[in-house]
């Protein structure tokens, strides 16, 4: 496992005081790229959003009886595709659609969400258009300057978006890290959080 000191902006306000007993929705979010090298897509959220606003996120959301498949994973993929088109005005098939992660959130946050990270890619054309409700901004980062502008308090983000940006450091390429993500085993994250020494901290357990 690894541990990970965390700034309070860094999480979800309220992180580590919350009710044990919150449910847990499904949700599902979209790494969109473009480019070369790379860039992708954040998008930042109403200051009168419930969960983390005014931070930048990937475009995304919970599931909605609409978005409900043959299974999980096409419930996810519907609800992705959803998502992206109103808060972003892109239009992608589920099938295009490659996962990169999934993270459950900890226990002690306010709200909590089993969330499926899909990779996607468009072509450099695609411009997209805030709907001016969920999303008010959206902008195409490096994602190495992103978590570099993050770390130097320029750019609201929570860990799990933090965590996401960092992966797609170094990549060669769009081809090669989507066919790197189809090969791989995709495992649950289920981070933890604590409070040590008067700081707190996200702890990454090895599990699937």
């Amino acid at each position: 496992m690894s541990r990970h000191d965390v700034r309070d902006d860094q999480l979800p306000s309220g992180a580590g005081t919350g009710p044990r007993d919150v449910p847990i929705v499904p949700a599902a979010s979209i790494l969109v790229l473009r480019g070369e090298p790379f860039r992708v897509l954040l998008m930042r959220r109403s200051d009168r959003s419930t969960f983390v606003p005014g931070n930048w996120v990937f475009p995304g959301g919970t599931v909605e009886p609409a978005d409900r498949g043959a299974d999980e994973e096409a419930t996810f993929r519907a609800c992705a595709v959803r998502e992206l088109r109103e808060e972003a005005g892109i239009d992608l098939r589920a099938e295009d659609l490659v996962l990169t992660s999934r993270w459950v959130t900890p226990e002690g946050v306010p709200k909590r969400f089993d969330t499926a990270f899909y990779l996607a890619a468009v072509g450099d054309a695609v411009e997209p258009r805030a709907d001016a409700q969920e999303a008010v901004e959206l902008r195409w980062f490096d994602p190495g300057e992103a978590v570099a502008e993050n770390a130097a308090g320029r750019l609201a983000m929570v860990f799990p978006t933090i965590r996401n940006l960092m992966d797609l450091r170094g990549q060669e390429s769009i081809p090669a890290l989507l066919a790197a993500r189809r090969a791989a085993a995709i495992p649950v994250t289920r981070p933890v959080i604590r409070e040590v020494n008067g700081k707190k901290t996200v702890t990454l357990p090895d599990e699937a």
